[in-house]
């Protein structure tokens, strides 16, 4: 099963949150507008704007500040990710040309600074003074986790708190403030809103951990992008920070990593195959597995409504996604 038939019923609102998107970034300048339209067009689960649809659903939903929220955020979502290639000097981005390699790195940064205007900009629609605050702390904490990922790249000293610290900047707090800020718009009260975002966050967490994963034990062709890209750009992850303690395959990536300029295709080969061979990716289904299980604890304390139950059921599906 898809994950988008869990919340099927939420079909039209995304729907109205996608012509929303498109026709937020649409630029007068030509190549803005073609940039911006190429990554929209480019897909995504739109898993952000799910979440603040979801958590609406426990106060006053009302569509149009719903659509306001997941609008910003998932455009937000989208700057990370041309910002994302640029620095990792990408080629594809879900199968498809990213905008630095259809124009090149300059273009690339306006483009992904204009998405992150054009979502500050429609915010200002929603008069709760709160949400934004929330969503300017939350763009402070990933600018840094951005950083600090640049700074830890081939850094193979870095310990399990590193990853943890890196990956709920570059992925959970967003989820944890989607889920927070569809909350805030729906004047869900406080305490409920505060679960929400520790719901987020947890999910969050085990849903980058398992697409860390999925880069070690999925096909070219299902992940858009080589197997082992995020090592080859020097991005040391859960899978990998545990298959270190192997000896055998510590030297082999040190031997590889002596001169990262060097790294080709049958060295990324050899570093997967053997750290398929290690512990490394059960160690790391485990870890994903003690965030999924916080996340339901914290589903059990909702309000019963049917946005509850979808929402256990993605974490079920989360914990059991394999591609």
């Amino acid at each position: 099963m898809k994950i988008a038939k869990i919340y099927g019923f939420l079909k039209k609102d995304l729907d109205r949150i996608e012509v929303a998107l498109n026709n937020v970034i649409q630029a007068e300048h030509p190549v803005l507008r073609k940039a911006s339209t190429q990554l929209l067009e480019a897909g995504g689960k739109r898993i952000r704007p799910v979440f603040v649809l979801l958590s609406g659903q426990f106060g006053n939903y009302d569509m149009e500040r719903m659509k306001t929220v997941a609008v910003s955020l998932e455009l937000i979502h989208m700057a990370t990710l041309v910002h994302d290639d640029v620095i990792d000097d990408a080629e594809l981005r879900r199968g498809k040309p990213t905008i630095r390699q259809m124009y090149d790195n300059r273009v690339a940064m306006y483009a992904g600074d204009y998405i992150l205007a054009r979502s500050l900009e429609s915010i200002t629609s929603l008069r709760k003074p709160n949400a934004h605050l929330v969503l300017s702390k939350t763009i402070v904490e990933v600018c840094i986790g951005e950083i600090e990922q640049i700074k830890d790249k081939y850094d193979w000293s870095q310990q399990l708190r590193d990853y943890l610290r890196r990956i709920k900047r570059k992925t959970a707090l967003l989820i944890a403030t989607s889920c927070k800020l569809g909350a805030i718009a729906a004047d869900v009260p406080e305490e409920i809103a505060n679960k929400l975002y520790r719901y987020g966050y947890y999910i969050g967490m085990s849903y980058q951990i398992i697409d860390d994963i999925l880069d070690f034990t999925s096909s070219a062709t299902e992940l858009g992008k080589p197997a082992g890209h995020d090592l080859l750009q020097g991005n040391i992850t859960l899978p990998v920070l545990y298959a270190m303690q192997d000896e055998t395959f510590y030297a082999l990536l040190k031997e590889a990593f002596a001169n990262p300029d060097t790294v080709n295709e049958a060295h990324m080969h050899d570093l997967v195959r053997n750290l398929n061979q290690t512990n490394a990716i059960s160690c790391s289904y485990q870890l994903s597995d003690l965030y999924l299980k916080k996340a339901l604890a914290i589903v059990d304390q909702l309000p019963n409504n049917k946005a509850k139950n979808t929402l256990r059921d993605i974490a079920k599906y989360i914990g059991k996604r394999r591609s």
